[in-house]
């Protein structure tokens, strides 16, 4: 009898167990759920205007982040200037088409390039075709202009160099112009990226 009554208790005791529920635990009923299939909306038909409108958005705001980046690189001193093309007098040779990685104007803190090198065959007077002027930033100068245009003026002295650099970033982009004097005279017109060289970290 006294084995009966321990196994009735030990059974009670493991069903007692196997219902119960933590206080975490949520009672799920089912019986009422319906699934839905969720399936792909079906695309959005653009007019040919809505869609130039986009893309002029688009461009527009990728005109805005290369300005904000362009314009933060002149403030900060470290940008290169990639030249499309060069015009070397007031109304003289100008060349188009330029190579990036020779034709440029270079600042990084206190120091401060610039080079070209014209496509024809003469090595001129840095072997390239053209000119190199490496030397010290002084008297840097920045503006913003009304229009919202960023104009940077400086001087660039060296043993081979003795010149004053004029730069207009112009607002909406990366475009800029650049003029230098007291050397050989040139107009340099392209972009404006930021850079810091390895040895400027």
């Amino acid at each position: 009898m006294k084995d009966l009554l321990l196994t009735l208790c030990a059974m009670i005791s493991v069903s007692l167990c196997a219902t119960a529920q933590t206080p975490d635990e949520i009672e799920i009923q089912t019986a009422d759920v319906q699934l839905q299939m969720i399936t792909a909306s079906e695309p959005v038909q653009e007019t040919k205007q809505e869609i130039k409108e986009r893309e002029k958005r688009l461009r527009e705001h990728n005109d805005d982040i290369d300005y904000a980046k362009a314009s933060n690189s002149l403030s900060r001193g470290y940008f290169v200037l990639l030249a499309d093309d060069i015009q070397i007098g007031n109304a003289g040779y100008r060349e188009y088409n330029l190579k990036h990685n020779s034709n440029f104007i270079l600042v990084q803190n206190c120091d401060g390039i610039i080079q070209f090198a014209l496509n024809g065959a003469n090595p001129a007077f840095n072997g390239l075709g053209g000119w190199t002027g490496k030397g010290t930033v002084k008297n840097k100068t920045i503006q913003n202009r009304d229009n919202g245009d960023v104009y940077l003026q400086y001087d660039l002295v060296g043993p081979r160099v003795n010149v004053k650099v004029h730069i207009t970033l112009f607002h909406g982009g990366k475009r800029a112009v650049a003029t230098i004097n007291g050397g050989p005279s040139m107009t340099i017109r392209g972009e404006i990226l930021p850079y810091r060289d390895k040895e400027h970290k």
